[in-house]
C-alpha cells in the first residue's frame, strides 16, 4: 500500500472539505469550532505532560479521547453524526465534585495560578471556553446537538477546579475589587 502524501495542494485556495465531503471556507465558523477544539486538545496534552498524578492524568486521557469524538462531530456537518455520550458530562461532574471537596472555597477572583501544571490547565481553560463561544455561534447556524455544548461548559469548569488543585494550596487571590 502506498504511503498517503501529507500535503495535497487542495487547501491552497482558502477551502477545505469537512468530513461529510463538503467544502467550505477555512474560516468559516464550523472550522473555527472544531479547530479551536483540535487548539484544545493539543494543550491537553501539554498539561497531561506536566501532571504527576497518574489519576489527573488518566482522567486527562479520557477527556482528550472525548474531545476527539466532539471535533469530529463538529467536522461533520450533518444531524446524523454521533455526539458525545451523556455519561461523559456525568463522569465530569463527577470529577469536579471530588476534586472541589479537598478545596478551600474561593474568597474572590483568582490570579493566574502559580505551578507550570496549574498554569498549563488555566490555558486549557480559556482555550476551552473560546471553544464554547464558537460551538454556541455555530449553533445559531446550523444544528448541533445540546450534549457538545453541555460537555465543553462542563470541561472548562472541571479545568477551573483542576488548576486550583494543581496551584497545591498556593492560590493568589485578587486583593482590590472594582464597583
Amino acid at each position: 500500500m502506498k504511503k498517503a502524501t501529507i500535503y495535497t495542494r487542495k487547501g491552497d485556495n482558502g477551502t477545505t472539505t469537512l468530513a461529510g465531503g463538503e467544502k467550505v471556507d477555512k474560516d468559516c465558523i464550523r472550522v473555527e469550532a472544531y479547530g479551536t477544539i483540535d487548539e484544545l486538545n493539543a494543550h491537553m496534552g501539554l498539561l497531561a505532560a506536566a501532571v504527576q498524578h497518574d489519576g489527573l492524568r488518566s482522567e486527562i486521557d479520557a477527556i482528550s479521547n472525548n474531545l476527539f469524538i466532539v471535533g469530529g462531530y463538529l467536522a461533520c456537518g450533518n444531524a446524523d453524526a454521533t455526539p458525545i455520550p451523556s455519561e461523559a458530562i456525568e463522569r465530569i461532574e463527577a470529577q469536579i465534585d471530588a476534586l472541589d471537596t479537598t478545596l478551600e472555597p474561593t474568597r474572590s477572583f483568582l490570579l493566574p495560578p502559580c505551578t507550570e501544571a496549574a498554569a498549563r490547565a488555566n490555558v486549557c481553560r480559556t482555550i476551552c471556553r473560546r471553544a464554547e463561544r464558537r460551538i454556541v455561534t455555530l449553533s445559531k447556524n446550523a444544528a448541533v446537538d445540546p450534549l457538545i455544548a453541555g460537555y465543553v461548559n462542563r470541561l472548562s469548569d472541571y479545568l477551573f477546579v483542576l488548576s486550583r488543585i494543581l496551584s497545591r494550596g498556593n492560590e493568589k487571590f485578587v486583593e482590590k475589587h472594582w464597583k
